[in-house]
C-alpha cells in the first residue's frame, strides 16, 4: 500500500506597509475638524466621508479647542455672521431693543441665545460654564 502524503505550501505575508493606519498632517486635522463643527450633526458624517472613526474626530475637536491643532486661542476672535437684515420700524423702539436677542454658536457646537442687554460679567460666567476649555 502506497502512503501517501499532504503538504501545504504555506505564504508568509510581511507586515511591511500592512494595515490601515494612516498619518494626518495638522492642517488636515484643522481642515477636517472645521468642517464637521460648521452645521448641525455634522461629526459622524465628517468622520465617515474621511474614513475615521467618530471618536477619532472627537479627539482631534478636543485638540483643536485646547489650541494644539492650530485653533484660535482661547479669548481671541471668532468669526461672526450676521444673518439678515431686521425689519425697519419706526413703533416703539424702546420696547423692541428690550425684546433684541443675541444668538451665540460655540466652538463645542452649543448655542445660546443672550438679551443685549445681558452684563459682560453674567456672559463671561455662562461661557466658562457652557465652553470650558
Amino acid at each position: 500500500m502506497a502512503c501517501a502524503s499532504v503538504v501545504s505550501p504555506i505564504e508568509i505575508f510581511a507586515a511591511v506597509g500592512a494595515g490601515r493606519r494612516r498619518h494626518w498632517s495638522d492642517e488636515d486635522k484643522v481642515r477636517i475638524v472645521e468642517e464637521s463643527l460648521r452645521g448641525y450633526r455634522q461629526g459622524s458624517a465628517t468622520a465617515r466621508r474621511y474614513g475615521i472613526s467618530r471618536s477619532l474626530l472627537s479627539i482631534w475637536r478636543r485638540e483643536y479647542r485646547r489650541g494644539m491643532l492650530g485653533a484660535p486661542e482661547a479669548g481671541g476672535f471668532m468669526p461672526l455672521v450676521m444673518e439678515g437684515s431686521p425689519p425697519a420700524s419706526t413703533e416703539q423702539p424702546s420696547r423692541e431693543a428690550d425684546n433684541a436677542r443675541i444668538e451665540i454658536t460655540l466652538t463645542n457646537g452649543r448655542r445660546m441665545t443672550i438679551p443685549t442687554a445681558l452684563s459682560p460679567s453674567h456672559l463671561a460666567a455662562l461661557l466658562v460654564v457652557l465652553d470650558p476649555r
